[in-house]
Protein backbone atom coordinates (compact mmCIF):
# COMPACT_ATOMS: atom_id res chain seq x y z
CA UNK A 1 0.00 0.00 0.00
CA UNK A 2 1.37 3.30 -0.97
CA UNK A 3 0.38 6.78 0.56
CA UNK A 4 -1.08 9.07 -2.88
CA UNK A 5 -1.65 5.42 -5.03
CA UNK A 6 -3.89 3.17 -3.42
CA UNK A 7 -4.18 4.98 0.08
CA UNK A 8 -4.86 8.68 1.18
CA UNK A 9 -1.45 10.89 1.46
CA UNK A 10 -1.32 13.56 4.31
CA UNK A 11 -3.52 15.71 1.83
CA UNK A 12 -6.15 12.92 1.25
CA UNK A 13 -5.55 12.07 -2.04
CA UNK A 14 -5.53 8.79 -4.10
CA UNK A 15 -4.87 7.70 -7.56
CA UNK A 16 -1.81 10.00 -8.08
CA UNK A 17 -0.16 7.77 -10.27
CA UNK A 18 -3.36 7.66 -12.75
CA UNK A 19 -2.94 11.66 -13.70
CA UNK A 20 -2.29 12.04 -17.49
CA UNK A 21 -2.29 8.56 -18.27
CA UNK A 22 -5.17 9.01 -20.23
CA UNK A 23 -4.16 12.06 -22.56
CA UNK A 24 -5.49 11.82 -25.95
CA UNK A 25 -5.27 15.53 -27.21
CA UNK A 26 -1.56 15.32 -29.37
CA UNK A 27 -1.16 12.13 -31.37
CA UNK A 28 2.40 12.14 -31.57
CA UNK A 29 2.70 11.73 -27.97
CA UNK A 30 1.95 8.23 -26.55
CA UNK A 31 1.99 8.07 -22.79
CA UNK A 32 3.40 4.54 -21.16
CA UNK A 33 4.07 5.44 -17.57
CA UNK A 34 3.77 7.65 -14.81
CA UNK A 35 5.20 7.46 -11.53
CA UNK A 36 4.85 9.01 -8.38
CA UNK A 37 8.15 10.21 -6.54
CA UNK A 38 7.31 12.38 -3.73
CA UNK A 39 3.78 13.79 -2.51
CA UNK A 40 4.47 14.90 0.62
CA UNK A 41 2.57 18.35 -0.52
CA UNK A 42 2.65 18.66 -3.86
CA UNK A 43 3.26 15.99 -6.40
CA UNK A 44 6.36 15.03 -8.02
CA UNK A 45 6.02 12.90 -10.88
CA UNK A 46 7.96 11.02 -13.46
CA UNK A 47 6.14 10.10 -17.23
CA UNK A 48 7.51 8.00 -20.02
CA UNK A 49 6.15 8.62 -22.93
CA UNK A 50 6.60 8.25 -26.55
CA UNK A 51 7.43 11.17 -29.27
CA UNK A 52 7.00 11.29 -33.29
CA UNK A 53 9.26 13.89 -34.16
CA UNK A 54 8.86 15.45 -37.53
CA UNK A 55 11.03 13.12 -39.75
CA UNK A 56 8.10 10.28 -38.49
CA UNK A 57 10.95 8.28 -35.94
CA UNK A 58 9.41 7.71 -32.69
CA UNK A 59 12.14 8.18 -29.43
CA UNK A 60 11.28 6.97 -25.68
CA UNK A 61 11.17 10.23 -23.40
CA UNK A 62 10.88 10.32 -19.71
CA UNK A 63 10.06 13.65 -18.16
CA UNK A 64 9.55 14.81 -14.70
CA UNK A 65 6.78 17.40 -13.22
CA UNK A 66 5.91 19.36 -10.50
CA UNK A 67 2.65 19.64 -9.78
CA UNK A 68 1.37 22.09 -7.43
CA UNK A 69 -2.05 23.21 -8.39
CA UNK A 70 -2.59 26.17 -10.88
CA UNK A 71 -2.63 29.60 -9.16
CA UNK A 72 -4.00 33.23 -9.80
CA UNK A 73 -2.53 36.75 -9.44
CA UNK A 74 -3.94 40.18 -9.64
CA UNK A 75 -1.99 43.72 -9.89
CA UNK A 76 -4.13 46.54 -7.83
CA UNK A 77 -4.28 49.87 -9.44
CA UNK A 78 -5.33 53.12 -8.66
CA UNK A 79 -6.11 55.04 -11.88
CA UNK A 80 -6.45 58.38 -10.42
CA UNK A 81 -3.31 58.59 -8.15
CA UNK A 82 -1.57 56.50 -10.85
CA UNK A 83 -0.32 54.32 -8.41
CA UNK A 84 0.25 49.94 -7.86
CA UNK A 85 -0.56 48.09 -4.90
CA UNK A 86 2.02 45.02 -4.35
CA UNK A 87 3.53 42.64 -1.80
CA UNK A 88 7.06 41.82 -0.13
CA UNK A 89 8.10 38.41 1.08
CA UNK A 90 9.80 36.15 1.48
CA UNK A 91 10.68 33.26 -1.00
CA UNK A 92 13.33 30.75 -0.04
CA UNK A 93 13.98 29.28 -3.41
CA UNK A 94 15.06 32.93 -4.93
CA UNK A 95 16.82 33.67 -1.64
CA UNK A 96 18.96 30.01 -2.45
CA UNK A 97 19.20 30.85 -5.74
CA UNK A 98 20.85 34.31 -5.34
CA UNK A 99 18.47 36.69 -4.77
CA UNK A 100 20.71 38.82 -2.09
CA UNK A 101 17.70 38.31 1.22
CA UNK A 102 15.21 36.62 -0.82
CA UNK A 103 12.39 39.27 -0.06
CA UNK A 104 10.98 39.55 -3.14
CA UNK A 105 7.97 42.89 -4.66
CA UNK A 106 5.17 40.60 -5.90
CA UNK A 107 2.00 41.22 -6.95
CA UNK A 108 -0.80 39.48 -4.77
CA UNK A 109 -1.06 35.89 -5.93
CA UNK A 110 -2.02 32.62 -4.68
CA UNK A 111 -3.00 29.02 -5.70
CA UNK A 112 -7.05 28.23 -6.25
CA UNK A 113 -7.25 25.50 -3.64
CA UNK A 114 -10.22 24.20 -5.64
CA UNK A 115 -11.95 27.70 -5.93
CA UNK A 116 -12.33 29.17 -9.37
CA UNK A 117 -10.04 31.39 -9.77
CA UNK A 118 -11.77 34.79 -9.67
CA UNK A 119 -12.78 33.86 -6.35
CA UNK A 120 -9.42 32.30 -5.74
CA UNK A 121 -7.77 36.03 -5.95
CA UNK A 122 -10.41 37.55 -4.17
CA UNK A 123 -9.79 35.10 -1.50
CA UNK A 124 -5.78 36.26 -1.63
CA UNK A 125 -5.94 39.57 -2.44
CA UNK A 126 -8.19 40.29 1.14
CA UNK A 127 -5.32 38.18 3.09
CA UNK A 128 -2.29 39.68 1.12
CA UNK A 129 -3.43 43.53 1.43
CA UNK A 130 -6.76 43.78 3.33
CA UNK A 131 -8.17 44.96 0.62
CA UNK A 132 -11.73 43.50 -0.68
CA UNK A 133 -11.73 43.52 -4.52
CA UNK A 134 -14.77 44.88 -6.42
CA UNK A 135 -15.07 44.00 -10.28
CA UNK A 136 -12.06 42.27 -11.59
CA UNK A 137 -10.95 42.18 -15.19
CA UNK A 138 -9.16 38.91 -16.62
CA UNK A 139 -6.19 39.55 -18.76
CA UNK A 140 -4.48 36.41 -19.54
CA UNK A 141 -3.36 32.83 -18.47
CA UNK A 142 0.20 31.67 -18.76
CA UNK A 143 2.40 28.99 -18.11
CA UNK A 144 5.18 29.81 -16.12
CA UNK A 145 7.96 27.30 -15.92
CA UNK A 146 6.38 24.66 -18.99
CA UNK A 147 9.84 22.42 -18.64
CA UNK A 148 8.84 21.53 -15.57
CA UNK A 149 6.49 22.56 -13.57
CA UNK A 150 2.58 22.09 -14.75
CA UNK A 151 0.69 25.19 -13.10
CA UNK A 152 -0.97 27.35 -15.10
CA UNK A 153 -1.84 31.05 -13.50
CA UNK A 154 -4.54 33.07 -14.06
CA UNK A 155 -3.66 36.62 -14.36
CA UNK A 156 -6.03 39.69 -13.46
CA UNK A 157 -6.43 43.15 -12.81
CA UNK A 158 -8.31 45.07 -10.46
CA UNK A 159 -8.85 49.15 -9.14
CA UNK A 160 -8.49 49.90 -5.77
CA UNK A 161 -9.70 53.16 -3.66
CA UNK A 162 -7.19 55.09 -1.97
CA UNK A 163 -9.52 55.89 0.83
CA UNK A 164 -9.42 52.19 1.66
CA UNK A 165 -7.67 51.53 4.84
CA UNK A 166 -4.39 49.14 4.09
CA UNK A 167 -2.56 47.49 6.74
CA UNK A 168 1.45 47.57 6.67
CA UNK A 169 1.45 43.66 7.63
CA UNK A 170 -0.76 41.01 6.79
CA UNK A 171 -1.01 37.46 5.27
CA UNK A 172 -2.03 34.12 7.21
CA UNK A 173 -0.17 33.15 10.14
CA UNK A 174 -0.80 29.68 9.97
CA UNK A 175 0.66 29.54 7.16
CA UNK A 176 3.88 31.46 8.50
CA UNK A 177 2.97 34.13 6.30
CA UNK A 178 4.88 37.59 6.93
CA UNK A 179 3.67 40.22 4.30
CA UNK A 180 4.32 44.06 4.06
CA UNK A 181 1.85 45.87 1.45
CA UNK A 182 4.06 48.20 -0.63
CA UNK A 183 2.20 51.24 -2.28
CA UNK A 184 4.30 52.59 -5.27
CA UNK A 185 3.82 55.14 -8.61
CA UNK A 186 3.44 53.25 -11.40
CA UNK A 187 6.36 54.65 -13.36
CA UNK A 188 8.52 53.61 -10.20
CA UNK A 189 7.43 50.33 -10.34
CA UNK A 190 8.72 50.09 -14.31
CA UNK A 191 12.07 51.69 -13.25
CA UNK A 192 12.25 48.43 -10.24
CA UNK A 193 11.90 46.00 -13.25
CA UNK A 194 14.38 47.90 -14.97
CA UNK A 195 16.83 48.00 -11.95
CA UNK A 196 16.30 44.26 -11.01
CA UNK A 197 14.45 45.33 -8.14
CA UNK A 198 11.29 43.85 -9.26
CA UNK A 199 12.50 40.36 -10.20
CA UNK A 200 9.33 38.61 -10.12
CA UNK A 201 7.78 36.94 -13.61
CA UNK A 202 4.40 37.28 -12.74
CA UNK A 203 4.79 40.95 -11.23
CA UNK A 204 6.65 42.05 -14.54
CA UNK A 205 4.04 40.43 -16.68
CA UNK A 206 1.12 42.46 -14.65
CA UNK A 207 2.88 45.80 -14.94
CA UNK A 208 4.10 45.59 -18.40
CA UNK A 209 0.07 44.66 -19.71
CA UNK A 210 -0.35 47.93 -17.52
CA UNK A 211 1.82 49.95 -19.41
CA UNK A 212 1.42 48.53 -22.69
CA UNK A 213 -2.71 47.19 -22.91
CA UNK A 214 -3.77 48.24 -19.46
CA UNK A 215 -4.86 51.20 -17.11
CA UNK A 216 -1.71 53.24 -17.94
CA UNK A 217 -1.30 52.51 -21.33
CA UNK A 218 -0.92 56.08 -23.49
CA UNK A 219 -2.42 56.16 -26.52
CA UNK A 220 -0.36 57.79 -29.59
Amino acid sequence: MTAGLDTPDRRGRTGLHLHGRDLTGNPDVRIRDVEVLACDWYVLRRTTFDFRHRDGHWSRESRETYDRGDGATILLYDPDRATVLLTRQFRLPAYVNGHPDGLLLETPAGLLDGDAPEAAIRREAAEETGRTVGEVRHVFDAFMSPGSVTERLHFYAAPYRSTDPSPTATGVAEEGEDITVVELPFHEALSLIRSGAIADAKSIMLLQWAALDGPFHVTA
